[in-house]
């Protein structure tokens, strides 16, 4: 088994899994304030909580949008599992051929993803990530990484409106029963969760005419099964497709 971490702007994911299983999913808050210490209990809970032996843990592998938690987080798991964890980054061997103008910067929660998407679904794709941002990564019949787009995330759109206006309320991010709502809130969330599959959708439909070709359409991410569910285009949701792709490349480079 190894440990798997995705550091985002919102969540850490850690998973525990193996070439056969996935023995968990776990979430924590993203905070730069707290010390690697910190990150290292919290991690050894999670694992006994898990009833997950230290143990049984052979390495460690870390994809991280943040930056400034990379090298306390790769700290904190070396002290957990006593061993030193894979960062995704220069020098590490993914297997993806990226076409983009400086591929420096491609975040590291991409390119996992598209490994992984490449090795379980039909070419080509589009990888469909919502986060903190929604991104969108398309890979062409012969696998290669051509680029993409980035848009503002659901709950990004959601903390934004709410902070520019000064009556409309916070509200739950699920789906009104009608498109056209009579009350604030579910006017709300009919924008916000309705507008976000059609956007989808559109989005979708000229990156085929663009491309001249039809794609396979995977989405992952936390809210993304709030969403795609109201999407008109036929989408394969995939929860574990980071963890599933930090497993990949783990085995890429293992010494034998």
């Amino acid at each position: 088994m190894i440990l798997a971490v995705d550091v985002g702007n919102t969540n850490i994911t850690l998973g525990g899994l193996d070439e056969n299983k996935i023995y968990f999913i776990s979430r924590i808050s993203t905070d730069i304030q707290k010390t690697q210490d910190e990150y290292a209990i919290m991690m050894r809970s999670i694992l006994l909580l898990n009833k997950i032996s230290f143990s049984d843990i052979e390495g460690g592998i870390i994809s991280s949008v943040v930056p400034p938690l990379t090298g306390a987080l790769q700290r904190a798991v070396e002290a957990v599992i006593e061993k030193k964890p894979m960062v995704i980054g220069p020098g590490i061997k993914t297997g993806l051929n990226i076409l983009i103008d400086n591929p420096a910067q491609l975040g590291a929660d991409i390119v996992v993803a598209a490994v992984a998407a490449i090795s379980k679904y039909p070419k080509p794709l589009v990888i469909i990530d919502m986060g903190t941002a929604t991104t969108f990564s398309v890979i062409d019949p012969k696998s290669r990484m051509l680029g993409g787009f980035i848009c503002p995330g659901v709950r990004v759109s959601h903390d934004a409106l709410i902070s520019h206006t000064s009556q409309l309320p916070r509200v739950a991010l699920e789906a009104p029963a009608r498109i056209v709502c009579s009350n604030t809130v579910e006017c709300m969330q009919s924008g916000l969760i309705y507008g976000s599959a059609a956007m989808i959708d559109g989005m979708l439909d000229r990156i085929e005419d663009e491309l001249g070709y039809k794609v396979t359409a995977v989405a992952t991410g936390g809210l993304s099964n709030v969403v795609f569910s109201h999407c008109r285009r036929d989408i394969i949701y995939d929860g574990n497709l980071i963890m599933e792709g930090l497993r990949i490349i783990y085995e890429k480079n293992r010494k034998k």
